[in-house]
């Protein structure tokens, strides 16, 4: 996963209605009528919680007769979380290379 990638599924993550849909998701595969059982929330705009959820690739949508199921991409969340994890700071919060400061160049004199 690159940077653009990440950035799109923070934005998507970045409304608490899709969080918990990715939530409910965990569970396996739901119908879209299932999903609004969860929200007070209209029809249409479920559908475009699920369509940025898609857009991103966290979610996957099946159309059975006239229903929709989404489920999980894990391979997409499973490389969001990876690229997240490589994401480390020092302990003193102080990004470091060699010792020196990496904007100024000031050594660390503890």
């Amino acid at each position: 996963m690159d940077a653009k990638g990440a950035s799109m599924i923070c934005k998507a993550l970045g409304d608490a209605t899709r969080i918990r849909i990715v939530e409910l998701l965990t569970g396996g595969e739901l119908c879209a009528c299932h999903l609004l059982e969860h929200f007070q929330i209209s029809q249409p705009t479920l559908s475009h919680h699920m369509h940025v959820l898609e857009e991103c690739g966290l979610v996957r949508a099946r159309k059975e007769w006239k229903y929709t199921y989404y489920s999980l991409d894990c391979g997409t969340l499973t490389a969001f979380r990876g690229y997240i994890d490589h994401v480390r700071c020092d302990s003193s919060g102080i990004q470091k290379v060699d010792g020196s400061c990496r904007c100024c160049g000031a050594k660390d004199e503890t």
